[in-house]
């Protein structure tokens, strides 16, 4: 009997899943931003564990969580690490300009 592959995909919302106050929400957190700022200077992704920030392991597991789970950010497993990437695609198709105002906000 063999056994079948183990998923280490997560789970994303599609593009027409996403929704505005899922986004908002997942913006609004000082930790998130911090992430999302990151991740807008990496195109091709980081680990959770490439940003500097200063809560415990735990939550930033849980902000990246947030953040996937809103659309914002694609998490994709490599290896023993989790590499993410900003979703900036989907998330300018559906809200042009946010983005761009939220990366240009004053920290």
């Amino acid at each position: 009997m063999t056994s079948a592959p183990f998923d280490l995909a997560l789970p994303h919302p599609r593009r027409s899943e996403m929704r505005i106050e899922a986004v908002l929400h997942a913006l609004a957190d000082p930790v998130r931003l911090t992430i999302v700022r990151a991740l807008a200077q990496a195109p091709h992704g980081i680990s959770c564990g490439a940003v500097d920030l200063p809560v415990s392991k735990s939550t930033v597991t849980h902000h990246m969580r947030i953040l996937r789970e809103a659309g914002v950010i694609h998490t994709q497993p490599v290896g023993t690490a989790r590499i993410s990437t900003l979703r900036r695609d989907d998330l300018d198709a559906l809200y042009p300009g946010l983005l761009d105002g939220v990366l240009a906000a004053e920290r």
